[in-house]
This record gives C-alpha cells, structure tokens and sequence, in this order.
C-alpha cells in the first residue's frame, strides 16, 4: 500500500508503484516514476523526467532529477535512471543529462551513494558501485560495476573508471582508471596508479591464481622498458585467453584519445 504523508506535495501526473512510502516534506514532480517499495524518507526532492527503480532507499534533503549544471541545458525534457536496491543517503545530488551527452544520467543496482555525493550529467554509473561522502563525479563519467570511491575524492569530466576500481579519499581523478586498479592521491591531491586493487578483488572472491595473473601482467604492461603500444601488444599476445587481463588491455586501447592513469616512477606502492 502506498503511504503519503500528509505534508509531501505530489504532483498530478505522478506515476507510483506500489509500497511506495513518501515521507513529510518531499515534493515529487509530475514526470517522476516511482517504482514498487520505492521509500522517501523526508524532506526529498524527485523532479524532472526521473524513474527510480525498485525498493531504493531515499535519505533526507536529497535531491535527484533536477536539470543539469550546464550552461548550454534550455530546459529540453531530459531523464535521470535510477535502478533497483540503491541507498541514497543525505543531500545526494542526481542531475538529468544534456541533449549534448545523450539525454541520460543512468544509475544502475545495489549502489551505495553515502553524504553529499554528486553524480553530474550524462553520467553512467553501473552496479554495485560504492561512493563515500562529498565523493563527486563531473558529467559524462562512466563508472565500472564494484567501484569504490573514497571521501572528499572528485572525478573530472568524461573520464572512465573501470570495474572493481579503487579510488583514495581526497583524490582528483583526471585521467581514466584501469579495471581492477587502485589510484591514490599524490603530488597535489591529483591520482597516480598504485598498484591493483587487491583488497577489493581478494572480497569479491576473485581466485588467488587469478589475481596472481593480474598482477603479473600489471608489471609487464606498467614497466619502464618500450611504449605503452608495446606493452600492450605483448601482454595482449602473452595473455590473449584471460578475461581479466584482456579486459584492461580492451579498456586501455578502447579510446586512444584519452590519457590513462599511470603509475608515478619511485612513487608508486607495492603491487
């Protein structure tokens, strides 16, 4: 049964599944879509054209659907989609997308936005993901399943973070990050390349052989000797039949046009 508390304003056109709970003071625009056992706890603003999927968890003073911080956006009718089973907790922010990027900002499953984090913009967030307080990502970002974002740690526009990456707290993200790695922060708060994300993969079960792989090929591609296209020819020849490997290799020459995060020389901590 769908519960609406007596102070929430819902406009007409407003489309609710059912068990939805809308708590005191939210306002849901009349082209929000709220899916079954979708919950609003209070003080929540649900604008624009935005579906929030089932059973998502919605924590005070958010604020999801409203038009992108853009200064080309005129209004035009774009959407903001968010999956199933996401927490979203207090003065999250979630913007729709421009006409420029899409039309869409996609949040997918089982995310875990913690205070004040911010998804931009046309940005695509995959499963699973996890961002910790004042985490915030800048439009057009795509964000691989099982990614973890550190507090207070900012992503710059239109760069890519592969699956079950870990990214430090205080951390800016300028370039795009590796599937499977770990970036921290180093000379001026900017992201270097650590290393694998080891603790992430040990918890998601990922096989001790496996890893062991990963992390030998990580060498190969990230030593001193020859160019990066080098590298990366040889391990993709050495390793052509591991998934995992495979993956980076894919990740790393899918766009050629953007710089990848690379480790810092004598800096970077152990693999």
């Amino acid at each position: 049964m769908t519960a609406i508390h007596a102070t929430a304003v819902v406009a007409a056109g407003a489309t609710l599944g059912a068990g939805v709970s809308i708590g005191p003071y939210c306002i849901v625009g009349g082209n929000a879509v709220l899916e079954d056992g979708v919950s609003l706890a209070s003080h929540v603003v649900v604008d624009g054209h935005t579906r929030i999927g089932p059973r998502t968890k919605v924590y005070p003073f958010a604020s999801l659907g409203q038009g992108p911080q853009h200064l080309k956006y005129a209004g035009e009718p774009t959407r903001l989609e968010i999956g199933a089973d996401n927490v979203i907790r207090e003065h999250v922010t979630m913007n729709t997308g421009t006409v420029q990027g899409g039309g869409v900002t996609r949040v997918g499953d089982r995310n875990f936005f913690m205070v004040n984090s911010h998804v931009a913009h046309d940005c695509h967030v995959g499963n699973n993901v996890v961002m910790a307080n004042n985490a915030v990502l800048a439009g057009h970002v795509a964000v691989g399943d099982f990614a973890v974002f550190g507090g207070n740690c900012a992503v710059h526009q239109f760069v890519r973070i592969g699956r079950y990456t870990m990214i430090s707290g205080a951390c800016g993200v300028a370039e795009d990050v590796i599937p499977f790695g770990y970036a921290y922060a180093l000379y001026n708060s900017r992201a270097s390349l650590a290393g694998l994300n080891l603790v992430g993969l040990k918890r998601r079960g990922v096989p001790r052989e496996q890893i062991h792989t990963l992390r030998t090929a990580y060498r190969l591609l990230f030593a001193e000797e020859g160019t990066l296209k080098e590298r990366l020819d040889d391990v993709s020849e050495m390793y052509r039949d591991n998934e995992a490997v495979m993956e980076i290799v894919d990740f790393i020459r899918a766009d050629a046009s953007r710089s990848i995060c690379l480790p810092t020389t004598g800096r970077q901590a152990p693999v």
